[in-house]
């Protein structure tokens, strides 16, 4: 985060989220509520499963104890993911009930997660609740360590005019939330009613389910440039990972309050902004 960002008042501590003397200091004053985002994603954890371990499981864990430790059971909200569900996903489509299933390094440890933050509530050590983010849009262009970047390179790409390869083919479909939305969900998150939260604290956040096909004809429309931008080169184990999705049904993430953009225009106007 550069210093311009952090608001006014704020302490910022920089550091290597695993060293005990970083998060010692974190937690010197108490804690209300953690929001815990840092990961090493999809690609980079397959790429170095020790340090997926160490960040996503270890340092993780030890965080949330920290927090527990200050008393007061806090608020704890963990950025998980619908890696935890695996591929294939029911055809007929996902719901609440729908077993996790990883097959990613990354989708296994952040499952490990959501185990050890609904364990902790159960004991009243947190009051807890894991997060599950589809594809949020967009990202920056630098380097994400993350599979699914070409989502957000999409973006970047028609915003700028520029040609761009697809690896999937235009029928792919994914699920998507803004940049905007997906923060509006985690500040819900950090007062929503726990009573409201299923039994596993995990929710699967609403989402837009969209084929890449529209969502570059909706880009290239509010960009105002042409849809002939794009062109598909499917890498199909790519696809299989990121572009297969079908119905979801997030039932109790909306019962708790939490919501989608409502369109996939308003996800596309939104995304942009995010680039400005």
């Amino acid at each position: 985060m550069a210093a311009a960002s952090i608001p006014a008042g704020t302490k910022a501590i920089a550091g290597d989220i695993a060293e005990v003397g970083l998060q010692v200091e974190a937690f010197s004053g108490g804690c209300d509520a953690l929001v815990h985002l840092a990961t090493v994603p999809g690609g980079a954890a397959e790429a170095d499963p020790e340090a997926s371990r160490r960040v996503n499981i270890d340092a993780t864990y030890d965080l949330i104890e920290r927090a527990a430790d200050t008393g007061g059971c806090p608020r704890v909200v963990f950025a998980s993911s619908i890696a935890v569900l695996g591929h294939p996903l029911p055809r007929a489509g996902v719901d609440d009930s729908t077993p996790l299933s990883p097959e990613l390094i990354y989708g296994g440890h952040k499952a490990m997660m959501e185990v050890a933050v609904a364990m902790m509530s159960n004991r009243k050590m947190i009051d807890g609740v894991s997060i599950r983010l589809p594809g949020i849009l967009a990202r920056p262009r630098e380097p994400s360590g993350m599979k699914s970047a070409f989502m957000s390179d999409l973006f970047h790409a028609l915003k700028a005019g520029r040609h761009f390869t697809c690896p999937t083919r235009p029928e792919a479909t994914i699920w998507a939330q803004s940049v905007e939305r997906c923060a509006r969900n985690f500040v819900h998150a950090i007062s929503c009613d726990s009573a409201k939260l299923p039994p596993t604290r995990a929710v699967t956040l609403p989402a837009q389910r969209v084929s890449m096909g529209n969502l570059a004809k909706e880009i290239a429309r509010q960009c105002n440039v042409s849809p002939d931008l794009v062109d598909w080169q499917p890498d199909p184990p790519l696809e299989a990972a990121f572009g297969d999705y079908p119905p979801l049904n997030a039932a109790a993430a909306q019962a708790a309050g939490f919501a989608d953009d409502g369109t996939v225009a308003n996800l596309v106007s939104s995304a942009l902004e995010t680039l400005e």
